[in-house]
């Protein structure tokens, strides 16, 4: 379990940047300055709380750490949210070498009000490994010392985090090449960058099942390719299908792999299923397996798979679920219950697919066991649930 101790944030505002080249090797978070923005007029004009919309929001502060190949990692900075200087030949604009997380901060529900984050040891084991997939310099940077600098930033901008179940500081660790050379290389210098953004719930009216299409056309990831890495260009393919997905009146794609259609994701989100095992004839929670390379690892997907394998209430399984396989569970009645998760939402529940032109129908309700993660793993979150120890960090 990570600690952060109270004496931190004294020792971190009154460091300097350590001239030794030999203590740069790391990101340490001992270095770190902290320059607080004079304008109060951001934090004056955002939106009243039932008016956050994801991402749209900005708050007062960013913290940037920069690599380069002859000092290693600069000094940590936490300074006013700014523009950033690029030049137009940088890598990652000209060859996409970026990469991201998404993670959040939470006030605690409970008599403490403390200030709390979910599981952030395995955003930084995801930030490391998409660092590495792209030959990104730096991937072996200190995990720990990272969390450290983060937790000065959202301590920094504590008063951007709202109140109240479903609300959030969200966070954008970002790590962007910035070498300035039209060739096709590994970069030499980069930039990593923290911004946060005040959210308000995914459901403003409670859960709303959603219409999935599943999509032949188009692939989002493959063996050997990048979608276990959390990577810009995972994303932009994703533009064109997804508004073909809107135009048949579905919300999200439903991704296939393969001639047996296997179901790898749903959007930018794991998918689960819950159904009756035709062979065993038993209750099975079942979501794609990690082996093959081509599915994120989703901190909200491997907190599902534990909390669901503790219940002990019905089989876990990580295997390659069909389309034929889905389409016969419905015809059977054996699909009960269908769900997407990811950090923004946690878990939203799928009401029907779109598949060839027929529709696979699950449920226009929210299943019981989507509520049960809802509830199990907000609770752990906002520190109204103990959990597994690590999972609730306090600041």
């Amino acid at each position: 379990m990570l600690i952060f101790f109270s004496t931190t944030i004294t020792t971190l505002r009154t460091a300097t940047r350590c001239s030794s080249i030999t203590t740069r090797r790391s990101i340490h978070s001992s270095q770190l300055t902290i320059e607080r923005t004079q304008d109060t007029t951001r934090f004056d004009q955002r939106p009243p709380n039932e008016h956050l919309q994801f991402g749209t929001t900005l708050s007062d502060h960013m913290l940037l750490i920069e690599w380069h190949q002859s000092e290693q990692w600069s000094a940590p900075r936490i300074v006013p949210y700014q523009n950033i200087q690029l030049s137009p030949a940088a890598s990652s604009l000209q060859y996409g070498l970026q990469c991201f997380e998404g993670m959040k901060a939470y006030k605690s529900l409970v008599d403490d009000d403390s200030l709390r984050m979910f599981r952030p040891d395995k955003n930084m084991q995801r930030l490391a490994h998409s660092m590495e997939r792209l030959q990104m310099p730096g991937a072996n940077f200190d995990h720990e010392e990272l969390l450290r600098c983060i937790a000065e930033l959202i301590k920094v901008d504590a008063k951007w985090i709202p109140y109240g179940e479903g609300y959030s500081l969200y966070l954008r660790p970002t790590v962007i090449a910035t070498t300035k050379a039209l060739g096709l290389a590994a970069p030499d210098s980069i930039l990593l960058y923290v911004i946060t953004s005040p959210v308000g719930p995914y459901y403003k009216t409670g859960f709303q099942p959603i219409r999935l299409m599943t999509s032949t056309d188009y692939v989002r990831a493959w063996p050997g390719g990048t979608g276990n890495a959390k990577v810009g260009g995972n994303y932009a393919p994703t533009m064109k299908p997804q508004f073909l997905a809107a135009e048949h009146g579905c919300s999200q794609i439903l991704w296939l792999f393969g001639e047996n259609e296997e179901i790898t994701e749903v959007g930018a989100m794991n998918v689960f299923f819950y159904l009756i095992n035709e062979d065993t004839q038993r209750l099975e929670l079942v979501t794609a397996p990690l082996t093959r390379g081509d599915i994120l690892p989703g901190v909200t997907r491997d907190s599902i798979l534990h909390l669901a394998r503790s219940w002990g209430d019905f089989d876990v399984s990580e295997r390659y679920v069909t389309m034929a396989e889905i389409a016969k569970a419905a015809e059977d009645g054996r699909l009960i219950e269908a769900f997407g998760a990811g950090t923004a939402a946690v878990v939203t529940p799928i009401s029907s697919i779109r598949h060839k032109g027929k529709d696979i129908d699950i449920s226009t309700e929210t299943g019981e066991l989507t509520r049960r993660i809802w509830n199990e793993i907000t609770g752990i979150q906002y520190g109204k649930i103990a959990g597994p120890p690590g999972w609730s960090v306090k600041l």
